[in-house]
């Protein structure tokens, strides 16, 4: 484990906490480690952003900083986009749910894992960007696009303006009126990216040195290869992380699990209890028929959707309530990673994410599978056919 800073005086103050994650991103594509780097690239303002497939140090370090107001998912990016990573290799920035996704695909013969070098980060929530921009106006009470950044930290969300003015006001608070982080990341227990080849972030890092490096756990051989080829171009430093820093980072990690813990137990109650399978039909009832969650679900990856196939239904028919969602919860719940985009996108609000993380949880309880953990791990209850690429 180490503290982390980029050499480059730019890419320093573009990036997050010294920038390190930007210049491990820049040695690897400059180097030839890999043909590119997945971002996430701001748009024209702090709630608008789109991945972005950068390929050269300016692209790499315009994309620099975070942005919790841009909920994308990578894996299923990697996987359409660029035909699962079997052509070419990518370095990833992504938070833990893009990690597990990315894993669990490849354990479907989705994604090329060899090809993936994942450097994850640190992540306590993100937000949708126009609850967010509401949240801000009615709260803050300051107008959203003068925000040029926004961090959660310690329980607080903080805003800085373009005048200078900094805010914060307790995330509790501004959940217990409905807004602040997605409803899928106030349960999410994953918030240090350990399934990632690289963690990084800001927990844990102490003293002089707060804001300043980046704190940099090593997971695996293709982790230490990042460090190792940016270091040889000489694009960062390290030194080790000091003992109170690396006990800071996992106090504040068992606090932010508590919390989703305690989130989660909150959020299922409302499917438990008697009368249980009828109140999920009366949220299924809803259902139009878009099919979006199946769309936007890294775990949904078959070639065409079983509740498509003219044996099973009809041409341009909706599948009988509640068959569809039925065998969707039964496909994905195993290695559901609880990213929310089935929530996000479903345009009648019924609470996808949360019914399907519910599954998850107990199927977790019983047969012991987490999803995205391990590639060592088998998926329960499945058999993957090789996809040919």
């Amino acid at each position: 484990m180490y503290y982390g800073r980029a050499t480059d005086k730019l890419v320093q103050e573009q990036g997050e906490c010294g920038g390190v994650i930007t210049a491990v991103l820049i040695a690897a594509v400059e180097q030839k480690l890999v043909d590119g780097a997945l971002v996430i690239k701001r748009g024209e303002s702090i709630y608008d952003g789109a991945p972005y497939f950068a390929t050269t140090k300016e692209e790499i370090t315009e994309a620099a900083g975070s942005l919790h107001c841009a909920p994308t998912l990578s894996a299923k990016l990697i996987k359409n986009d660029f035909n699962g990573a079997r052509d070419l290799r990518i370095a990833v920035t992504c938070k833990p749910c893009d990690a597990r996704a990315i894993i669990e695909l490849s354990k479907r013969n989705q994604i090329d894992l060899d090809n993936v070098y994942m450097i994850g980060v640190n992540c306590g929530g993100t937000m949708l960007p126009g609850p967010a921009r509401e949240m801000i106006r009615q709260f803050f009470d300051i107008d959203p696009e003068d925000v040029v950044k926004e961090e959660i930290d310690k329980g607080k969300l903080i805003i800085i303006t373009k005048d200078g003015q900094h805010k914060e006001l307790s995330i509790d608070d501004l959940e217990a009126e409905g807004y602040g982080r997605r409803t899928n990341c106030q349960r999410c227990e994953y918030n240090i990216p350990r399934m990632a080849d690289l963690a990084c972030g800001n927990w844990g890092v102490i003293g002089d040195d707060a804001g300043k490096v980046t704190f940099v756990e090593v997971r695996t051989e293709k982790g230490q290869k990042l460090l190792d080829t940016a270091i040889a171009a000489g694009a960062i430093t390290l030194k080790d992380a000091p003992p109170q820093g690396i006990a800071l980072r996992e106090k504040l990690d068992g606090i932010m699990v508590k919390m989703a813990r305690k989130a989660m137990a909150t959020q299922f109650a409302q499917f438990d209890g008697e009368r249980k399978f009828e109140r999920l039909f009366a949220q299924f009832d809803k259902c139009d028929g878009c099919r979006e969650c199946i769309d936007v679900c890294p775990i949904c990856s078959c070639v065409e959707c079983f509740t498509k196939q003219e044996f099973v239904v009809p041409k341009d028919t909706v599948p009988p309530d509640p068959m569809f969602h039925l065998t969707r919860l039964m496909h994905v719940s195993p290695s559901c990673v609880n990213c929310g985009q089935c929530e996000n996108v479903c345009p009648k609000k019924i609470p996808l994410a949360t019914i399907t993380h519910m599954v998850q949880s107990s199927v977790q309880g019983t047969l012991g599978y987490v999803p995205g953990q391990s590639t060592a791990d088998a998926i329960p209850l499945c058999k993957i056919a090789e996809v040919k690429a």
